[in-house]
Formats: C-alpha cells, structure tokens, sequence
C-alpha cells in the first residue's frame, strides 16, 4: 500500500509541477510579459480555480514577482499604469508625480519614498511597506491598502475616497481624513 501512496504523491506533485509551468507560461494580455526567463509563481501564493470551471487545474492569484521591466519602465517614463510591481523594492526612492494607477505593488517596498501627487488610483498596495512615506497630494482613490504598513506616513491633501484600509497599520499617520 505505501507504494501506491508513494507514486500518487509523486503523481500529484508532477501534476503540480507541469501545471505551475504551464501557467507561468501564460499571460495577461493587459500586462506586457518579461523578456526575462527566470520568472516564476509566487512562493505561498494561494492557489484558485477559474470561476467558471471550478474543476480546472488551479491558478495562482498572481503570478510573477516585479520585473526590472516594470521598474526600468517606472523611473525612465515616471509612468506605469497597470503594472506588476508586485515586491518591487522601491524603498527611499522619488517617485513624486508618478502615474501608477491601477498598478499591483502587493508586498511592495515603498519605505520612505517620496510619492507626493503620484496617481496611485485603484492600484494594489496589500500588503505593503509604506511606513514614513510621502504622499501628499496623491491620488489615492480606489486604492488597496489592506494590511499595508503606513506608519508615520504623510497623507496629507491626499484623495482618499473610495480607498480600503482594512487591517492597515495607521500609526501616527498624518493628515488622513476619510
């Protein structure tokens, strides 16, 4: 009986592994794909089924970490609207006036970095390190900032509306009238 249990183990992870790659390599035809090949699944990504076929093979939620495309794309236009910057490490950067709507930044290191008046509508920050960041002045409509780190962050003159905080740390931060 152990060599059954055995080879389905075996079977099951082999499943696991061909889908993995499979999926990672699909895309999104609203994000412009890597030219990068080490791209990968999130580790501890918790993994979904498609909606409409709950018996597909699972996806995950999201699948690839930042690409350096992303980042060399935000800092040499100041703009990248949609964008995976998921874990991007972006900490004590100066992204004033940057156009990030709409962006993923779940887990993104944004750390004391300057986003005064950048356009962070609808964007993703789950997740992320904004503690002592600036962003005064932003547009922060829509965005997601459940579990986000905001300590001593600046949100003043900031556009709240319709934004979600759920379970953020607000420590000390300034200016936040919701």
């Amino acid at each position: 009986m152990k060599s059954v249990a055995v080879k389905k183990k075996i079977s099951l992870a082999a499943i696991a592994m061909l889908a993995a790659g499979v999926v990672a390599g699909c895309s999104r035809a609203e994000q412009p794909q890597a030219a990068e090949p080490n791209l990968a699944p999130v580790p501890n990504t918790p993994l979904q089924t498609n909606q409409q076929n709950p018996q597909s093979i699972p996806t995950p939620s999201t699948l690839v970490n930042a690409t350096g495309d992303s980042v060399q794309q935000l800092l040499s236009t100041r703009k990248c609207q949609g964008c995976n910057l998921r874990g991007a490490d972006l900490d004590k950067i100066d992204l004033n006036g940057v156009d990030l709507s709409n962006a993923i930044l779940i887990d993104a290191d944004l750390d004391e970095t300057n986003l005064s008046n950048a356009n962070l509508s609808g964007a993703d920050l789950t997740d992320a390190d904004l503690g002592k960041a600036n962003l005064t002045g932003a547009n922060l409509s829509r965005a997601n900032f459940t579990k986000a780190d905001l300590e001593d962050a600046n949100l003043t003159n900031a556009n709240v509306t319709g934004a979600t905080f759920t379970g953020a740390d607000l420590k000390r931060v300034i200016g936040l009238h919701r």
